[in-house]
């Protein structure tokens, strides 16, 4: 039976508005001696940035008014965390047919799993909050195994606990993180083009890209295919 691993932010939904927002809260708690505190980052303009995680968007919004302190970003980002699990789906949404493809995997056989950078506790209170939860046989965070993405440890623990085989599994993400993910794991990798790297992701060379997920049960047949002449 195939397993289907999915990343979270970018690849399953759209978390950049409320992780923005989260992230212009936190900067503005610090003391800029008047300077606009409102607005460092822009949920539309940043929308890549929002995608790569609390850290990521801290250090370009203090960019923006001078030289990164990365004891700000240290001091910062426990702050973002608790903001943004108050507020992880205030505008968050799934990609479209995302939903309704996964049911459509489970039902044809594959196992479907999250391995996110996402800390687990936030990443499980999200996916209720989406209400796909219980459509995944397991979520791996960061920290659940002590090591984050793109180290393999948190694929492999993902397709472990979601009762499948590391070579008849695949990595569905978005950034270069998955596809090192996957190239690290041995498995294929299949990145979206509307997440965090846009169309810049076929410059990885995944094995294959996912521009609409009603497309998605085509690019498994194909990444089932894959697995098998490989492990032929």
């Amino acid at each position: 039976m195939y397993s289907a691993i999915f990343d979270l932010d970018g690849t399953l939904a759209d978390t950049s508005g409320d992780m923005i927002a989260a992230a212009n809260w936190c900067l503005g708690q610090l003391d800029l001696g008047g300077r606009n505190q409102e607005t460092f980052l822009d949920p539309v303009k940043d929308f890549a940035v929002g995608m790569q995680g609390g850290r990521a968007m801290l250090r370009r919004g203090l960019s923006r008014i001078g030289a990164v302190d990365e004891d700000h970003i240290a001091r910062l980002y426990p702050m973002f965390l608790e903001r943004y699990g108050a507020h992880l789906s205030d505008h968050t949404r799934l990609f479209p047919y995302v939903k309704e493809k996964i049911a459509m995997l489970k039902t044809a056989g594959v196992r479907v799993a999250v391995c996110t950078n996402k800390p687990e506790k936030l990443a499980l209170s999200l996916l209720d909050d989406l209400g796909v939860l219980d459509d995944f046989a397991a979520v791996v965070g960061a920290a659940t195994v002590g090591v984050a993405k793109p180290d393999p440890k948190p694929y492999v623990e993902a397709v472990r606990r979601a009762g499948g085989q590391v070579l008849q599994s695949c990595m569905i993400g978005d950034t270069p993180t998955d596809h090192d993910t996957a190239r690290a794991a041995g498995v294929p990798s299949v990145l979206v083009d509307f997440g965090a790297y846009g169309p810049k992701v076929a410059d990885l060379k995944p094995d294959a890209i996912l521009t609409d997920f009603r497309d998605l049960p085509e690019v498994l047949v194909a990444m089932i295919e894959l697995s098998s002449t490989k492990a032929s």
